[in-house]
């Protein structure tokens, strides 16, 4: 569940019974409550000049151990029960799209098919052809790739997810509403109405107000191919439902160990293991992402568009699953009950069952219920 390495420093948020979301640092096998009114939130934590020396330097109270919280961080936890939550709680939370080559073309095969897995491998076999693995390497909005528009767009081939991929301007949207990712443990949701989805193992950016990148944690942006393969306009149908998105399990901060250079190379791998036999592997390399962690955060936040929270950023996956599950054809989809493990050595592991969203606990602690906690244990 956490990093491999011994020097990691970790914070999260925790729900403890009878009180409410707790601002959490790991220590060794401790989990510590360092919630104050200095910093009674992660958004005012990671708001100070230095929240790495600032998380390390808090006083705290212990918890539990790791090893209870982990126990208790089951998708069956709810209400008053101690578990893990995401790590965010004010701040935004935005992904980007489309940053893979790999993943890229999937994205072509799914619009092309129009949502319908039946159609995907003829299609794969098609577009696959033509672009190979020719968008590798290619800085999007460079000479190089508005050649390679020019000839796609003369076979035919050219999609708007090639537009964001290669192209000058970055996808960036908003995942989900402050505090409705869920944590490690929990339940991840599914549309109802979806038949062709997949988890996306990504590495997800933690940026304060002024854009500073102060840390990092892994996040699960579950896709449902179907629906936006149909029409990219269903992006926000596609993208936030209850329980859409899960984060963690802890946020490592930057400092000495560990910074952006390490995300630069960061190697995720992903396991799927169903109820009915069936398991799947996945890897996503970010040495081989197309746009660079940093130049994607420039884009979501500028003179163009303020965070006062800040916010965090999922960076995208070139994992696309195509091994068949159903039938032959029909590539992968999820099955309820699916626990999908996300790994990463400097990260630890995050860890959901798929369930379908109106399944999971519904959501009903927004911002107005933490400002009435936090007024309430005089913390504000």
């Amino acid at each position: 569940m956490i990093p491999a390495d011994g020097n990691a420093l970790l914070v999260g948020r925790v729900w403890r019974p009878g009180v409410g979301p707790a601002l959490v640092r790991l220590d060794d096998d401790a989990v510590t409550d360092i919630t104050h009114c200095r910093i009674p939130t992660m958004q005012a934590l990671l708001e100070t000049d230095d929240p790495a020396a600032t998380a390390r330097a808090a006083p705290g109270e212990t918890l539990c151990t790791l090893a209870t919280l982990e126990t208790a961080s089951t998708e069956t936890a709810g209400g008053n029960d101690l578990r893990l939550l995401a790590p965010p709680d004010l701040q935004a939370i935005k992904a980007a799209g489309v940053t893979f080559a790999e993943s890229m073309v999937e994205r072509v095969i799914e619009e092309q098919a129009a949502g319908d897995p039946d159609r995907a491998e003829a299609i794969r076999a098609r577009v696959s052809a033509v672009i190979g693995d020719s968008l590798s390497g290619i800085e999007p909005g460079s000479a190089q790739a508005m050649q390679v528009k020019t000839v796609l767009q003369e076979e035919g081939l050219w999609s708007q997810y090639l537009e964001v991929g290669i192209g000058p301007d970055a996808e960036v949207f908003t995942k989900c509403q402050p505090m409705a990712a869920v944590g490690s443990g929990a339940a991840v949701g599914l549309h109802p109405v979806s038949r062709w989805n997949n988890p996306e193992p990504e590495i997800v950016l933690a940026a304060n107000a002024k854009g500073r990148v102060v840390g990092a944690t892994l996040g699960n942006d579950v896709n449902l191919r179907d629906v936006e393969g149909r029409s990219a306009l269903l992006l926000g149908k596609a993208k936030d439902n209850n329980a859409s998105c899960a984060i963690g399990p802890f946020l490592r901060l930057f400092d000495n160990n560990f910074g952006i250079n390490d995300i630069h190379r960061a190697e995720l791998t992903m396991q799927v293991v169903g109820q009915d036999g069936f398991a799947l592997d996945g890897h996503s390399s970010m040495t081989k992402i197309s746009r660079k962690p940093e130049d994607i955060v420039g884009q979501t936040i500028g003179p163009h568009h303020q965070y006062p929270d800040g916010f965090f950023l999922f960076l995208g996956t070139m994992f696309a699953p195509v091994k068949d599950r159903d039938g032959a054809g029909q590539g992968f989809t999820h099955h309820p009950g699916d626990v999908v493990t996300i790994s990463e050595p400097s990260l630890g592991s995050l860890r959901n069952t798929v369930r379908l969203s109106t399944e999971c606990p519904p959501w009903d602690f927004g911002t107005a219920a933490l400002m009435r906690n936090l007024a309430g244990r005089g913390l504000l």
